[in-house]
């Protein structure tokens, strides 16, 4: 299997071109491929297809195995290589996901801009069950210790809990993650974010992805982050986000019917060849 690897604020993927290829003896590997020690490691495999709805189609597998619908970082680096490749000429296009067709945009500066569709915040939307059928913005829910936090719930066609807190550094994210991640509300599990205002355009976010665990950025995250952090009056229309691997710029006027935009980098790092 010849595959290339991506970095996007130092969230890392396995790119396989599938065009022309089974995917499925490599699904059955994803563990192994992603293995720090025993594979190429990555926190996810992401597949280039051939789509009837859009220009190309990209698929994720975190690397615990099961399929993502969206990544954020994921969708920069697959726009870049993408382009790279010639599957597609022009710098704006379309690419089929599981949570809808998306337009990525690459910038002259080589950073890519992706429209990332419209947040959804009803409970069903997330899903999450037992809050009523609303919107879950700073509302309160335990963990399973006990411990109370409270909430604000967005899917960006995946779902995020978003925590609000004084200093994200001391918040033993091993620990409580997983436990958040598996929360008995959460019919789907969840993706957690803690952010930490920094100021009225800045924010510092660190997560746990479903699936994967603690990762260095969550592009999808970052834009619930900045949602969920305008819909409780912290920052106006748009932000920086300070990751553990690195920045993004999230952008979304407030309006439900309107689109969050994001916008980071994304970088080749090597090429090689997999034995399956």
């Amino acid at each position: 299997m010849k595959f290339t690897k991506w970095q996007a604020c130092g969230n890392d993927f396995v790119f396989v071109n599938a065009m022309d290829l089974d995917i499925y003896p490599i699904i059955d590997k994803t563990t192994l491929i992603c293995d720090r020690h025993f594979g190429v490691g990555a926190d996810g495999i992401i597949f280039i297809l051939p789509s009837d709805k859009a220009d190309l189609k990209m698929r994720i597998f975190n690397s615990d195995g099961s399929e993502a619908e969206m990544c954020g970082n994921g969708i920069r680096a697959f726009a870049k290589w993408a382009h790279e490749l010639g599957l597609v000429k022009e710098k704006v296009f379309s690419v089929e996901t599981g949570a809808g067709i998306l337009y990525p945009e690459i910038l002259s500066d080589g950073n890519v801009r992706v429209e990332m569709g419209v947040p959804h915040l009803k409970a069903a939307e997330i899903p999450i069950i037992r809050m009523g059928e609303g919107e879950i913005i700073n509302k309160g829910i335990k963990d399973k210790d006990g411990t109370e936090y409270k909430i604000t719930c967005v899917s960006m066609g995946n779902p995020h809990m978003v925590i609000f807190t004084e200093d994200v550094e001391k918040i033993p994210l091993s620990e409580i993650g997983p436990r958040l991640e598996t929360n008995e509300f959460f019919p789907n599990k969840t993706n957690v974010e803690f952010v930490q205002p920094l100021n009225k355009n800045t924010l510092r976010m660190r997560v746990w992805e479903r699936g994967s665990g603690i990762t260095l950025a969550c592009g999808t995250g970052t834009c619930a982050a900045v949602v969920a952090a305008i819909l409780n009056g912290i920052v106006e229309k748009e932000a920086d986000v300070l990751l553990d691997g690195g920045k993004l710029h999230i952008a979304w006027s407030g309006d439900r019917t309107e689109s969050v935009f994001m916008t980071g980098p994304a970088e080749k790092v090597f090429e090689g060849i997999y034995f399956i």
